[in-house]
């Protein structure tokens, strides 16, 4: 689809432009998995969703971009639905699943509009990667979670990471961020927490990172209950050393594990 055919007015809910084009890219979807090869975090948050999803079940992975999570848990017996609103990710999730002959289904949706789903209809939910933190604006998000809430059985779990806002504070940048983003966001259409930046040719890409306040009353509001909360160490590949210390300025993020 040419994303230029589409107005701005007509975008859906919790996507601007840049995400737009971004879900729309062949160039972002067909190295995607080269591109993030060395990411440290892909590894360690395989292993959590492979040991918190131990019996098979649905399996939903919202923003599942090339299926890299899709595949290892489609090959342990689960029913796999990628969701994803790029075409070109989900092409690549069929590729894998052809390649590997396992039964991946796909759906191509905007998170924030899943009404695709019927109620209680999945046992597991994904929202990995930041997924959470590219959906524009709190309502959307608040959409979402609500939307999750209502596709997942009764005793099912959510799975959910997010970058955390104070983690900046560490990065001069980030400092500098800090200090001008309640000003600049207020009249420039942003949240706090949302930053701004250029990514592979596309600009003013937004990515929301929360406190840890914010996620626990958005999961809270959207009734579920936290079993267990990882902070992220600074390389996001195991869990945050002495979590008892200032964990909600150190942590790099959060991965959370929801009833």
């Amino acid at each position: 689809m040419n994303s230029s055919r589409l107005a701005d007015w007509q975008l859906p809910a919790g996507v601007n432009r840049s995400l737009w084009d971004y879900a729309h890219a062949d160039h972002i979807a067909d190295d995607y998995d080269e591109y993030f090869a060395y990411n440290s975090l892909f590894q360690y948050d395989r292993d959590v969703v492979l040991d918190e999803l131990p019996a098979a079940g649905v399996v939903v992975d919202l923003g599942c971009g090339t299926g890299r999570l899709l595949v290892p848990l489609a090959q342990r017996g689960h029913t796999c639905v990628g969701v994803d609103l790029s075409l070109p990710m989900l092409r690549v999730v069929g590729e894998k699943a052809a390649d590997s002959n396992l039964p991946i289904h796909r759906v191509r949706a905007n998170l924030a509009q899943l009404t695709c789903f019927r109620p209680a209809s999945v046992d597991y939910a994904l929202l990995m990667f930041s997924t959470l933190g590219m959906i524009r604006g709190s309502r959307a998000r608040q959409q979402v979670l609500a939307h999750v809430r209502r596709m997942i059985k009764p005793g099912g779990r959510l799975i959910i990471h997010v970058h955390n806002r104070w983690y900046s504070l560490f990065d001069p940048q980030g400092r500098w961020w800090l200090t001008h983003s309640w000003l600049t966001n207020r009249f420039g259409g942003l949240e706090p927490g949302d930053r701004v930046f250029e990514y592979r040719g596309i600009p003013n890409m937004c990515l929301h990172t929360f406190t840890l306040g914010e996620l626990k009353q958005l999961l809270r509001g959207a009734g579920f209950a936290l079993r267990k909360l990882i902070p992220l160490d600074t390389q996001r590949q195991r869990p945050l050393a002495r979590p008892w210390l200032l964990a909600r300025v150190r942590a790099n993020g959060w991965i959370a594990v929801c009833e």
